[in-house]
């Protein structure tokens, strides 16, 4: 009887061999029945409920995260530049105004009109400083050439200022033409230019706002899901194995009810308290801004006309235009944003303006212009200048109180969701967790 060889072994065959070897042992028919066993579709269950949680706490993590950084920019950056922008417009206005009341006066300005000019030469500048730290912010190439023009300009028009205040003071009659080339400077190329830088900044605001508003829809449907699954493997295993519940895959389903209601709430203060900024914020900040921007176009166009000792009405126009707009803005503000006692202390003084308007147009028809310009300049309570510096100080405050309830709000959105991030990672894991102790007893029962 001839003996049996002995078969080689797997490592000492070659890796095709060894390959084929391997296949020749392994029974389809076997894996196959591995694959619809009870223990391989418990693990198949399992994986997926892992998944569904862990991916479920992962995105409403991502989207928490980033919709509490969009808030933190719009605090940190968004809104100070939109601020700073709107300071450089009014500084500018503010500038070419007080350059042409000091020509009014007539040889030596008063100092106290001097000084007001000086300071908002200053205030641009600094804005312009301030403004130039954003140039290495990705999308800021408009604004880097708005802020250049502004710049390249300001040093020419302070410098035709200049030379229109020394020929004043000599009292030659070329000096009202350098201030015209001056203020047109100003009104044709550096004014449009700041008012698209602020509408830039301001527009920045308003998109972050509408998105922070929009629902994550992400971090809702996905626990949804996940939560879901948790009820149909529930159902499954209760059919299978004959128990009516599971407490791994209940306290894991309870775990995503808390992500779920947590996210929504929280999200939904969010929302309200930007929607809140954004209404009685942002908005009616915006409106004292424009306000402010018209009421110094509005006192230009009025020191001009008595500067050139314009009757084409062309500054007049301006004027009309200008008060017009002011009017509408401080009529329908909003009686329930706020700062409502200032506009209606800025509605009251630009009445008064408009009154004192109408009696320096009265003046200078009469061929007056000495009572004229004392009632465009003066220092009693109902010349222009009194009203015209109430108006201001009270768009100022306005424009402060209404930007302190954005900026408020804005901090209680972020506040909103400042542990929902953390918080949405552990309750994945947690769930996850219950998951693998809701399933391992129900694989330990098949070895």
């Amino acid at each position: 009887m001839m003996a049996r060889t002995a078969e080689p072994r797997l490592e000492e065959l070659s890796s095709w061999a060894a390959a084929a070897a391997v296949r020749e042992q392994i029974d389809v028919t076997d894996l196959r029945s591995v694959a619809r066993s009870s223990p391989a579709k418990l693990i198949a269950v399992g994986l997926v409920l892992l998944g569904l949680c862990l991916v479920a706490g992962a995105v409403t993590a991502s989207q928490v995260s980033s919709r509490q950084h969009a808030l933190d920019n719009l605090l940190s950056s968004a809104e100070p530049d939109a601020n700073s922008a709107q300071r450089l417009y009014t500084s500018l206005s503010v500038a070419d105004a007080e350059a042409g009341t000091a020509f009014i006066f007539g040889g030596l300005e008063p100092q106290t009109v001097l000084d007001a000019y000086n300071q908002a030469i200053g205030d641009a500048s600094a804005e312009l400083v301030a403004q130039s730290s954003d140039s290495s912010k990705p999308g800021s190439d408009p604004d880097i050439a708005l802020r250049t023009g502004i710049a390249t300009n300001l040093p020419v028009y302070v410098e035709l200022i200049q030379t229109a205040r020394t020929n004043n003071r000599l009292g030659h009659p070329v000096g009202s033409a350098y201030l015209s080339e001056a203020s047109s400077l100003m009104q044709t190329k550096m004014l449009p230019m700041a008012q698209e830088l602020q509408e830039h900044r301001t527009s920045a605001i308003a998109a972050i706002q509408r998105r922070h508003v929009r629902p994550p829809w992400l971090a809702i449907i996905l626990p949804i899901i996940a939560l879901a699954a948790l009820v149909i493997a529930q159902v499954y295993l209760a059919r299978r194995w004959r128990r009516v519940v599971n407490p791994g895959l209940l306290l894991a389903s309870c775990t995503l009810v808390i992500l779920l209601a947590w996210t929504v709430t929280a999200g939904s203060v969010s929302a309200l308290s930007t929607t809140d900024g954004r209404d009685n914020g942002a908005v009616p900040n915006s409106e004292l801004m424009e306000s402010r921007i018209l009421t110094q176009q509005a006192r230009a166009a009025e020191t001009l006309k008595l500067v050139r000792r314009d009757d084409s009405g062309d500054y007049d126009r301006t004027y009309d235009t200008a008060t017009a707009k002011l009017t509408d803005l401080l009529t329908r503000y909003s009686h329930s944003a706020p700062a409502t006692d200032d506009v209606a202390t800025a509605h009251t003084a630009l009445d008064r303006w408009r009154a004192a308007h109408q009696r320096m147009n009265d003046a200078l028809g009469r061929g007056d212009f000495p009572g004229g310009a004392a009632i465009a300049i003066g220092p009693g309570p109902t010349q222009a200048t009194a009203s015209v510096n109430t108006l201001d100080s009270s768009l100022v405050q306005g424009i402060a109180a209404t930007r302190n309830t954005l900026r408020d709000n804005i901090s209680g959105a972020a506040r909103s969701l400042d542990v929902l991030s953390p918080g949405a990672l552990t309750l994945a894991v947690l769930a996850a967790l219950f998951v693998v102790g809701g399933l391992w007893p129900r694989l330990r029962e098949y070895r």
